[in-house]
């Protein structure tokens, strides 16, 4: 009997200390950190599908969307601050919540944002645009050609180098974005080949926000999966892993 109650013991302690891990686990990715893959390159240079990266839940605050199953529990967000030009945030696709997207903050609540000849515009001023250099990345677009990188900076300061990869696109030029209170404008830094507030991603709400995005933990090419760990030695983008994104 003894023996029995031992061993009855021994695998109650076990279920226990499993569901406390995943409890810690729950608690850790719903308040601290989530992971996210980067599946397209609408943030090239700065993201490239197949990076990995934890996102800072904790940032601007929480929202029902910062829960498992975004449960409609409550409104707006709790703890919040918002995030300012420059950040790399994860948010909730307002048209499609259960979709998770990716991009830049441009523009904050009251901006004017507008898109002219490929140059950005807030409030009337162009913002800072200089060409720095050209790639040739046979995974940017279908004709392996030299992509022009431009750095642009923010009237905050803060710096990051997109792509233009073809003249003219339907994003080089639009009407006016007049933010609404409480919205973002959010833009992809391969500016020709981003779906966002340009086009029907629109304003995002504050309490679409997920999070910022803060380091890649782990890079891997070719659409590979990281659980193929054959595949690690020769396609890991080992220069890639802990950078922090800016």
């Amino acid at each position: 009997m003894a023996e029995k109650q031992k061993k009855s013991g021994g695998l109650g302690e076990t279920v226990s200390v499993i569901v406390q891990a995943l409890l810690l686990a729950l608690v850790i990715r719903t308040l601290l950190f989530q992971p996210f893959s980067i599946p397209s390159g609408s943030m090239r240079p700065t993201l490239l599908e197949g990076d990995y990266l934890f996102v800072t839940k904790w940032a601007y605050g929480y929202s029902r969307y910062s829960l498992p199953l975004s449960p409609n529990l409550f409104s707006g967000r709790v703890f919040g601050s918002d995030p300012e030009r420059g950040d790399v945030v994860v948010f909730k696709f307002p048209p499609n919540p259960s979709l998770d997207y990716i991009k830049r903050v441009v523009g904050l609540p009251g901006d004017r944002i507008q898109m002219k000849d490929g140059q950005l515009y807030i409030n009337g001023t162009a913002v800072a645009r200089e060409k720095v250099g050209q790639i040739d990345n046979p995974d940017v677009t279908e004709v392996n050609r030299p992509v022009d990188v431009y750095r642009e900076t923010l009237p905050n300061g803060v710096s990051y180098d997109t792509l233009d990869l073809t003249p003219d696109s339907i994003g080089d030029n639009t009407r006016e974005f007049i933010v609404p209170e409480g919205h973002f404008f959010m833009m992809g830094d391969n500016r020709d080949n981003s779906t966002d507030s340009r086009f029907n991603v629109g304003f995002v709400p504050g309490e679409n926000l997920v999070g910022r995005a803060n380091i890649i933990f782990f890079s891997i090419a070719s659409g590979a999966s990281p659980l193929e760990i054959w595949k690690w030695p020769t396609e890991m983008r080992a220069s890639r892993l802990f950078n922090f994104v800016r």
